[in-house]
């Protein structure tokens, strides 16, 4: 955890003086960063209206060096990789034989390596598989969790931030907008869907512009540096409460805590980003071919308003959400928003109307339509 005074761990809240309760993804494992640095509410401001620094070296970190990295994780994944250049980021994931998510990561590649940040816990499940699937591919994957640690810079200044580093402005984020059911091969570039500028930092690893900002992957021995040169440059630190509320209210998914066993790309708005479409074949593509044809996954991805809920009673991951007394879905993350209050992301099935009077445990849900 960055040391900075203030600052609230996640593995030891006082119950007494927190303002939200820990969060699930607290449950799940994630320890040894900032909650909050006093004052969430106002953290979230900071992350809508100017920049914060996070945290998230909770995260894991994969390096995959080796003349074949490219080739190689394009076959594995859900993501077009052939044309990965030097200097760009995506997303990818892995999945089952069944085309349900197992993994999410976000990439970086540096022209040695290719570098592959993932959800706290689930470096081993990840490093697992690429292992298994080496055969005599010229790759060599690791676990690089120890050496290098991830901080994002969050919010609509993050651009301007990052120039405190000594990096080259990053382009916007560049994503393929998605074709319509039954679209005629070829109708996608061979590309990621996703593409995200990355450019190197001066004291090793890189800047990548992103989704909510710019990660920065740093070496380890270089994080005091890093965190000194931003707060020197006005950039204030601002805890995991404050970023997870705003990726809530900006509706990105995370895997393993807004998805379950089931979870396919299309319930929870990863195709755009993670999976391309016209490519060759990888494990779990025929449920993502079947499902994009048909155009109707059977769930979808909701934002949650939650009545009569306060901020300790916010309800766990996985709790269900009920209509007329039947489980129509679950509840992923939920917060407390300084401008939509109590929120969750929730993944329901299709056929709930926008207008359905649901419950989460004894509380009232509404789905917010927008």
């Amino acid at each position: 955890m960055i040391d900075i005074a203030g600052a609230v761990a996640v593995e030891s809240i006082d119950e007494a003086s927190r303002d939200q309760p820990e969060p699930a993804h607290a449950a799940a494992g994630v320890r040894g960063v900032a909650a909050h640095y006093g004052d969430p509410m106002r953290e979230q401001r900071l992350l809508d209206t100017e920049v914060g620094l996070v945290d998230r070296s909770h995260r894991g970190v994969v390096a995959v060096p080796g003349e074949e990295r490219i080739s190689w994780l394009h076959t594995l994944t859900t993501q077009h990789l052939a044309q990965l250049s030097p200097g760009q980021g995506t997303e990818l994931l892995v999945l089952s034989p069944h085309g349900h998510v197992e993994q999410h990561a976000m990439v970086a590649e540096d022209g040695v390596t290719t570098w592959l940040d993932t959800e706290p816990g689930a470096t081993e499940g990840l490093l697992t598989y690429l292992e298994k699937m080496r055969f005599f591919s010229r790759v060599e994957p690791r676990d690089a969790t120890a050496e290098h640690a991830l901080l994002s810079l969050v919010g609509p200044q993050a651009d301007e931030a990052v120039t405190a580093l000594d990096v080259p402005a990053l382009a916007e984020p560049d994503v393929v907008g998605l074709p319509g059911p039954k679209f005629r091969a070829g109708e996608l570039p061979g590309r990621p869907t996703a593409r995200y500028d990355v450019k190197p930092l001066p004291v090793g690893g890189w800047a990548r512009r992103g989704p909510l900002g710019v990660d920065l992957l740093v070496p380890r021995a270089a994080m005091d540096q890093v965190v000194t040169q931003l707060r020197g440059n006005g950039v204030p630190p601002v805890g995991l409460w404050a970023y997870e509320a705003v990726r809530v209210a900006a509706r990105r998914a995370r895997v393993g805590v807004d998805t379950d066993h089931r979870t396919i790309p299309a319930e929870v708005d990863l195709i755009a980003p993670a999976v391309h479409l016209d490519k060759g074949c990888y494990r779990g593509q025929e449920t993502v071919a079947r499902v994009h044809n048909m155009g109707r996954p059977p769930r979808r991805l909701v934002l949650l308003h939650l009545d009569g809920v306060t901020t300790d009673q916010l309800p766990a991951a996985g709790t269900p959400v009920t209509l007329d007394g039947r489980a129509v879905g679950f509840v992923g993350t939920a917060v407390h928003h300084y401008e939509l209050g109590q929120v969750a992301l929730a993944v329901v099935k299709r056929s709930v109307p926008d207008a359905a009077a649901l419950r989460v445990a004894d509380s009232a849900a509404a789905i917010d339509p927008s």
